[in-house]
């Protein structure tokens, strides 16, 4: 009976030092788990940021490729302001003098036959009539400038700005409209044809998809200024089914050789000239539709021009 309580004990030791040393291990391991796992979360937040800060360093690279276009664009109605504005100020002082003889007027300070050859002198030394006529135009058309320079500011300001991870309920249809707007003197050179259905609202990110509209629009212009034989054309297309926003952007340039297109959304991989491409523009467009849950599609020819196709699944 005493070896059977002996070897009992016995079994219950070593049961209990393997129960102990797995348990030990059991605890080393979820510690060692729990490090690794705050290790990659703290890596994960960090190529966030680097994503963010590239996606921003992209942003700012597009906008000193666009600079030019916009200066000129800006130039054209800050022109007929600068000339509205020099013709207003030819005319201010027959206003002034005008409403300082109506003033003295209403005063009783003058009589009326003062008044009268103050208005006939006025009328004798300017044309009055054409003055009124032109009063109004001068002063829309000036509104008209201003406000024309006030969105071309806007649409840049709303292109350059930080709202990577804002996401909201939108139409994506306005960011392609706002993109256009901005890129008008720079799509000159092409034929752009947009053909775009009623898309129903999705959750995205209006500020990504500015970028991404942006990368194709100007890729396609550019495939087809590096083909001289005919006008470039560039057809924008958007259209749902009951799943899936697409866009599609084809364009009659150049196209891409099957190497290009292995390579087409490697970071840095860029077919211009030294210090006029990034490298970027396509792997961003990638990864932002990625980060919708999307996917893309390129099918090129050479000589014959390419066709982008984005698929974005509609989210509420």
């Amino acid at each position: 009976m005493a070896e059977d309580d002996y070897n009992y004990k016995k079994a219950y030791l070593r049961e209990k030092s393997a129960r102990d040393q797995l348990e030990t291990l059991l605890e080393d391991k979820t510690r060692a788990l729990f490090i690794a796992n705050q290790e990659l979360e703290e890596k994960l937040e960090t190529v966030k940021k680097q994503q963010v800060t590239l996606m921003q360093s992209e942003k700012m690279a597009t906008l000193g490729i666009l600079s030019a276009g916009v200066a000129h664009e800006i130039n054209n109605p800050l022109a007929y302001i600068t000339s509205n504005v020099a013709s207003i100020k030819f005319i201010k002082p027959v206003l002034v003098t005008l409403m300082k003889a109506t003033q003295q007027f209403v005063d009783k300070s003058i009589s009326v036959s003062q008044l009268e050859s103050i208005l006939g002198q006025l009328n004798q030394e300017n044309d009055i009539s054409f003055i009124v006529d032109d009063i109004d135009d001068l002063v829309d058309d000036t509104q008209e400038g201003l406000e024309r320079i006030a969105h071309i500011v806007s649409n840049l300001a709303d292109f350059a700005s930080q709202k990577d991870n804002v996401t909201t309920m939108a139409d994506i249809t306005e960011s392609l409209n706002g993109t256009l707007k901005l890129l008008e003197n720079q799509l000159k050179t092409c034929s752009v044809e947009l053909l775009n259905d009623t898309l129903p609202l999705t959750l995205c990110n209006l500020s990504s998809m500015n970028q991404v509209f942006v990368n194709l629009l100007l890729n396609a212009k550019h495939a087809c200024d590096d083909k001289h034989a005919q006008q470039g054309k560039i057809t924008i297309k958007l259209f749902t089914n009951k799943n899936n926003i697409y866009i599609e952007v084809a364009d009659n340039g150049c196209g891409m050789d099957g190497d290009t297109l292995k390579q087409i959304f490697d970071p840095f991989f860029t077919t211009k000239p030294v210090g006029q491409g990034t490298g970027m523009g396509m792997a961003i467009v990638y990864n932002i539709l990625k980060e919708h849950n999307g996917a893309i599609e390129v099918e090129s020819e050479v000589g014959k021009g390419s066709l982008i196709r984005c698929v974005i699944p509609i989210a509420t």
